[in-house]
């Protein structure tokens, strides 16, 4: 969710390009603080991993694909096929200090735009079942 929300919203490896946080009280600035990064690409790449793939929360149609993603992730584990990893892009209208509607909103139009969603690698191959 783009902070670390257990113990006060700081900056986070995930935090966006003029996130404030309570580290980042002007914003994320990458000559500061680095760029985010997209650690769901990155492990992808890594020999091993069986399926890699983001999710997000932010409208129910959401919800009910991103169970059909950890469900795809559960059977890759459990087959042996290797690694596996899912990240879920989570609203924290707490430490973003914002109504729930619009930590929904922030995930659907800023979150995403970042981080985008869908399926990097799945080493079986084929579809989700809708």
């Amino acid at each position: 969710n783009a902070v670390y929300g257990m113990t006060g919203g700081q900056m986070a490896p995930t935090s966006v390009l003029g996130q404030v946080t309570t580290t980042t009280p002007r914003g994320r600035d990458p000559s500061r603080e680095g760029f985010p990064i997209n650690f769901t690409e990155l492990l992808a790449q890594i020999k091993g991993t069986a399926f890699a793939a983001r999710a997000s929360l932010h409208d129910p149609v959401h919800v009910l694909k991103t169970k059909k993603i950890l469900r795809k992730a559960f059977e890759a584990q459990m087959k042996g096929l290797g690694f596996s990893v899912v990240e879920v892009l989570s609203p924290c209208p707490t430490n973003w200090k914002m109504s729930p509607p619009q930590a929904f909103k922030w995930v659907k139009e800023e979150m995403v735009k970042h981080y985008p969603l869908g399926v990097f690698k799945d080493v079986e191959g084929g579809s989700l079942v809708d």
